[in-house]
């Protein structure tokens, strides 16, 4: 994949499940591209930027801290978005991403969404929109994740 970054890839994203293909075109002028190989690290737990980042190719593992090389949490599809606390809060990272191969983002900095808000500003209140539905599918996920492995222990009353 190119350097350049393919709007109609942003359009097929959970990011352009909100916009029409125009505002795809609009705000990938204010978007940039990231490539990285497998295993490396596209942020780490505490890092301060605060950059969103949408998958466009690859995936992403998800990782927390807890052991030397982290568990992986969730393993990341085309289309996601990664980083939507830290981009919204503007607060540390609580979770390490890695690239599972090679690995394409689309990125898009907090100021540089901002910067559309005099010019176009309903571009972004469905940014804002689409990453509230992403965070409450990641919820609804946990939540279901959480109930299945209640389920799971009240059944085998915590025999593994």
């Amino acid at each position: 994949m190119s350097n350049l970054l393919d709007f109609e890839q942003l359009c097929a994203s959970a990011l352009g499940d909100e916009l029409g293909a125009e505002e795809c075109q609009v705000l990938a002028t204010k978007m940039g591209v990231g490539q990285f190989s497998d295993g490396e690290l596209l942020v780490s737990v505490d890092n301060t930027e605060h950059t969103l980042f949408i998958l466009v190719e690859g995936r992403i593992a998800v990782l927390d801290n807890k052991t030397k090389d982290g568990n992986v949490m969730y393993t990341m599809k085309k289309g996601e978005c990664a980083g939507t606390r830290a981009f919204v809060d503007r607060t540390p990272r609580k979770a390490t991403l890695r690239a599972l191969g090679d690995t394409t983002v689309y990125t898009l900095e907090p100021d540089a969404l901002e910067s559309l808000l005099d010019t176009h500003p309903r571009i972004v209140y469905r940014v804002m929109r689409a990453l509230f539905r992403s965070t409450h599918a990641n919820l609804m996920r946990m939540n279901l994740e959480s109930e299945q492995l209640v389920n799971y222990i009240s059944k085998t009353q915590g025999r593994y």
